[in-house]
């Protein structure tokens, strides 16, 4: 068989049955085996969508997901969302399709060291060198990509590997899995008699144990040890909106255990100013470099670490865990300060305008009662709205790299890997700007999900530091069209689409734009305020 067969027939042993793909010279025989292996190919119209939309499956369905990208430009437009994929640990394999092993070194078309360019951004960055390799390379990055703390891998593929007779009749045998070590006794001893005498514990978690098939479990987990568990997958980390005011509780803590959340800007690197004076800090981590980190930024803080994976290492821990005082007031002072939605500062809308706050609220009467609801959220200043304001079962944010731009990406896949569920998108107008013509390719794939547009007019998280660092006469660069019809758009495409501009008319437009079966995109004009800030004293008031 060709080599492009046994690729294709190694991703389908490993359960793989969609690829987001944009199609080019170096990946047509693997075009050409998917129909024969009957894997669906999701044809997009940027080769960074195709990644986007990887991640996205991943995330929704906790398989690996796969983009099949061409050589040269193709690889090279798809490495941007490697990033969000990295930090959002999201298990996505990317293949790419390479110029011929027979044409090293004389210049052939579109020649480039491509695993140079993504290994900063994957977990396993390599060129496949021979035939006899193909499969056995699929099943280890597959598998690397789902070990310890998920992430993006890639393979490059050389065409004439792919186009060439492979010399094998048949996949060889998959490599067995290997078994996960397990921690060691008695540091779990030690953490678990950490916890024990505690008064104020928490748990962070990372953004890959933030989901939400994840969710009963740390649930149980926190309601059994006593310890409040808080899930992290945001760039703006412990003032995340969504986390209401949990950074005064977590600054009062005196344990605090990283399960698999890294040490980083999200946390203030462990500074006393996020972490508390006299808080001591446990680290469990599948990577030592995360341990080593922990290390060097907390000094004696440090008191536990353990490099396991996240899931039984706690597990462990909790299965050797000793009774320890009442800490149900504590973890309900911390569930109380995840719920704060008072706002510092709430001007009102302006007289016929609708708010930001509005407008969310709006999409979660929508949420609450839609079956199966999944919700997206990207975007700067809105996104931050949307996070705070709205909730489902299954949630999408744009992640700890802080890009934006993928919305629209993530949602079509999302509706793709769950097609029964009602997907939401809110999103701004500068970030529907990126992929919005993935509206056609929603079409196409008869993937309908509801996009939902903040338009303010601008880039906003720009123009509120332009705002407060310079000054109202020094704004440049911000300002975006009023003349831009995005619903018009989606509708040329093949979509629905409506403008909204007065707060009555939202939940017709709303309860119309799901009724049409369509990919909807509904243009709301809205104040544009800064993202959202909290406070427990406002609630108390």
């Amino acid at each position: 068989m060709r080599g492009a067969d046994l690729v294709v027939r190694a991703l389908a042993r490993r359960g793989v049955r969609t690829i987001f793909s944009l199609s080019g010279n170096q990946i047509m025989p693997l075009y050409d085996a998917c129909i024969d292996a009957r894997i669906r190919i999701v044809h997009v119209r940027h080769e960074a969508a195709a990644v986007f939309m990887a991640d996205a499956w991943s995330q929704v369905t906790g398989e690996v997901g796969v983009a099949m990208l061409t050589a040269g430009p193709g690889l090279s437009n798809g490495v941007a969302p490697l990033f969000s994929a990295l930090q959002s640990e999201s298990p996505v394999l990317l293949l790419s399709g390479d110029s011929p092993l027979s044409e090293d070194g004389m210049g052939s078309f579109q020649e480039m060291d491509q695993a140079a360019i993504t290994r900063p951004l994957t977990k396993l960055s390599r060129r496949v060198g021979s035939a006899a390799e193909l499969a056995p390379s699929i099943d280890e990055a597959v598998t690397l990509a789902l070990a310890g703390r998920p992430g993006p891998v890639h393979l490059a593929l050389p065409f004439d590997l792919l186009n060439d007779e492979s010399g094998f009749d048949a996949l060889p045998p998959a490599a067995e899995k290997a078994a996960a070590a397990q921690p060691p006794s008695e540091v779990v001893q030690q953490i678990a008699s950490l916890l024990a005498a505690a008064q104020r514990p928490v748990l962070l978690l990372g953004p890959s144990q933030a989901r939400q098939r994840h969710r009963a479990r740390w649930e149980a987990l926190a309601s059994a040890l006593q310890v409040p568990v808080v899930p992290m997958e945001s760039p703006r980390g412990l003032r995340d909106p969504s986390l209401g005011c949990v950074s005064d509780r977590i600054a009062e803590a005196d344990l605090i255990v990283l399960a698999g959340k890294r040490l980083d800007f999200t946390v203030g690197f462990g500074r006393k100013a996020a972490f508390g004076e006299t808080a001591r800090v446990v680290a469990i981590d599948p990577q030592a470099d995360m341990l080593e980190r922990a290390g060097r930024l907390l000094g004696e803080r440090l008191v536990a670490r353990c490099q396991g994976d996240v899931q039984p290492t706690v597990d462990a821990i909790a299965r050797s865990a000793k009774p320890g005082g009442d800490r149900t007031a504590w973890m309900n002072a911390v569930a109380r300060a995840i719920a704060v939605r008072s706002l510092k500062d709430a001007p009102a809308a302006p007289q016929g305008a609708i708010g930001s706050q509005a407008l969310c609220e709006a999409v979660q009467r929508v949420l609450d009662t839609a079956p199966n609801p999944i919700l997206v959220c990207d975007g700067g200043e809105f996104g931050q709205w949307a996070q705070a304001f709205c909730k489902a079962p299954v949630r999408i944010v744009n992640g700890m790299s802080g890009a934006i731009g993928g919305g629209i990406c993530y949602a079509l896949a999302a509706k793709i890997a769950q097609p029964d569920a009602t997907v939401v998108l809110l999103m701004g107008d500068g970030t529907a700007g990126f992929h919005f013509t993935e509206y056609d390719t929603a079409v196409r794939e008869n993937a309908a999900f509801l996009g939902v547009i903040g338009n303010d007019l601008r880039w906003n998280a720009e123009h509120v530091i332009q705002m407060r660092s310079y000054g109202p006469d020094r704004l440049i660069g911000c300002s975006l069209s009023p003349t831009a019809r995005y619903d018009e758009a989606a509708q040329a495409l093949g979509g629905f689409g409506a403008a909204v501009q007065e707060p009555q008319a939202l939940d017709g437009a709303l309860r119309a734009a799901l009724e049409s079966g369509k990919p909807a995109c509904l243009n709301v004009a809205i104040d544009g305020r800064p993202a959202p800030a909290f406070s427990q004293a406002a609630a108390v008031h």
